[in-house]
């Protein structure tokens, strides 16, 4: 094939995970690539931002990025992605994980089924790289092996003897350009004897988990090392379709799929193609990178104080060293504490030694065992029309402040065992409430009995608040039987209201 026209070079986010060591911050419902870690913008939207001013030779930067994501977290994926004011994107939801390889997969199917001979930068969205100059520049060096046919990925060299990260080793003998190698081989997170050798030996990166490559290159190669994984993918693809603004993968297909990761699928076996142009290649770089993995990572990154702790939210301080500490919804005051880690969310409370926190998902694990909602939502809990949080619960009573964007609607409705009072606290809401209509504005309320059908929206400028009395025999989320919906959420008794 040749090349002699500019291709296109299409940022491709994979923003699925769990980000599980991160909790109580972190959790199924809102994971990590969707929470201001580092600055005020998410992790999603700092890797959106990534490419801002990039230009190169041999290719063209595409105004519409890939986005593939989990379909539970489809709307927050929206919302931020519209925060950003990006120019496009394509948002393929994955109806369920199946790891980083079938990610790809849908990408690159989507790319040429768009008649696209396209370059795919695959990034995940839940890593922090500081020196956006250097990025660009390893990019710009791997350009040229991935249109030859090269599956580039970027080798992040290594700044002290880490045993939290995969490792690259390539062939520094054998450079195909500055700071471009042929790989000789993946090896998994190795111990901090083995992760000293590494350090020492000159010849191994921190594996990035980022790659360059032509959507062509990797549909050849996922064909013939992986088939029943492409085939499955393929099949997702074409009989999904448009649900809203997003891509929806055919469910059923997709569940048989295999999960894996693209290097356990493709990248460590890569010598065994038939087609030998398709080789992997390494890009190495210093660009300030870290996939945000645990807690300890975080300290590692952010802002130090004069006695090296990083501190978020309403701190207080005494005595206390080379710690993390995050609050998010109240005063957190630590005395004579050293190397702790101390996060705090309005239902869980985290403190763990700085050495230990990869044992975090330990915890996690022993939540999901005791079937505890602390593992997978937060008190605030986000939907497509704004969000609720539920301020206090007891016997056959719960309280809401519940938050509709302007604009927002949420779904006609109704409840089997609690009734509801609403009492408007800002803004101006139109209730529907059987057959009639009401226009309610602040200090003004309505009572919503049991078994009636209701919805309000806001049509307002500003955010209308409501505080929500709900009483009755069982107050949770799944008693909701949702008759119609704006959003395209399927009519049915769920727990989103």
């Amino acid at each position: 094939m040749t090349h002699d026209k500019r291709l296109l070079l299409i940022p491709t986010i994979l923003c699925g995970g769990a980000g599980s060591r991160l909790w109580p911050l972190s959790r199924d419902e809102y994971p990590k690539q969707l929470l201001p870690l580092v600055g005020k913008e998410t992790m999603l939207q700092a890797t959106i931002r990534r490419l801002e001013g990039f230009s190169c030779e041999g290719a063209d930067l595409s105004p519409t990025s890939i986005i593939v994501c989990n379909e539970d977290h489809r709307f927050l994926v929206a919302q931020q992605i519209k925060e950003t004011e990006s120019n496009g994107t394509s948002i393929i939801l994955e109806p369920f994980g199946r790891n980083t390889a079938p990610a790809l997969t849908v990408a690159a199917l989507n790319a040429v089924g768009n008649g696209n001979d396209a370059l795919l930068l695959v990034m995940p969205a839940d890593h922090v790289v500081e020196d956006r100059a250097a990025f660009h520049q390893a990019i710009q060096r791997g350009i040229a092996p991935a249109l030859s046919g090269a599956i580039v990925t970027f080798g992040i060299v290594p700044v002290r003897p880490e045993t939290g990260y995969g490792y690259i080793q390539s062939n520094r003998q054998a450079p195909l350009a500055e700071q471009v190698f042929p790989i000789i081989r993946f090896v998994e997170k190795p111990d901090e004897k083995t992760a000293e050798s590494y350090l020492a030996a000159g010849d191994y990166c921190w594996n990035s988990g980022m790659f360059l490559l032509r959507a062509d290159t990797w549909l050849k190669a996922i064909e013939e090392l992986q088939p029943a994984m492409l085939a499955s993918c393929r099949v997702a693809f074409d009989r999904g379709g448009c649900d809203v603004d997003f891509l929806r993968l055919d469910s059923e297909t997709f569940s048989t799929c295999p999960a894996d990761s693209i290097d356990y699928a493709v990248m460590e076996k890569l010598n065994s193609l038939s087609d030998s142009s398709i080789r992997g290649v390494m890009v190495a770089m210093e660009a300030g990178w870290s996939d945000v993995g645990a807690w300890d990572a975080v300290w590692q990154i952010g802002e130090k104080d004069g006695r090296g702790n990083t501190a978020s939210g309403d701190v207080l301080l005494e005595d206390t060293q080379d710690s993390l500490i995050f609050a998010t919804s109240r005063l957190v005051s630590c005395v004579g504490i050293d190397r702790m880690v101390v996060v705090e969310t309005s239902d869980a409370v985290l403190i763990a030694d700085k050495d230990k926190v990869q044992d975090v998902k330990k915890i996690v694990s022993a939540l999901k065992a005791q079937d505890r909602k602390e593992c997978s939502s937060h008190r605030k809990v986000f939907r497509p029309w704004g969000w609720y949080d539920s301020l206090e619960k007891g016997r056959n009573f719960q309280v809401k402040r519940i938050v509709v964007n302007p604009g927002g609607v949420l779904s006609l409705q109704m409840h089997r065992h609690r009734s509801e009072h609403w009492v408007i606290v800002r803004g101006v809401a139109v209730i529907t409430l059987g057959e009639e209509t009401v226009l309610l504005a602040q200090n003004q309320s309505i009572f919503i009995p049991a078994g009636e059908k209701h919805r309000v929206e806001n049509p307002g400028l500003v955010p209308l608040e409501i505080i929500e009395v709900q009483s009755g025999t069982y107050l949770e989320e799944d008693d909701i039987i949702r008759l119609e919906d704006v959003y395209g959420r399927v009519p049915k008794g769920a727990p989103v209201p």
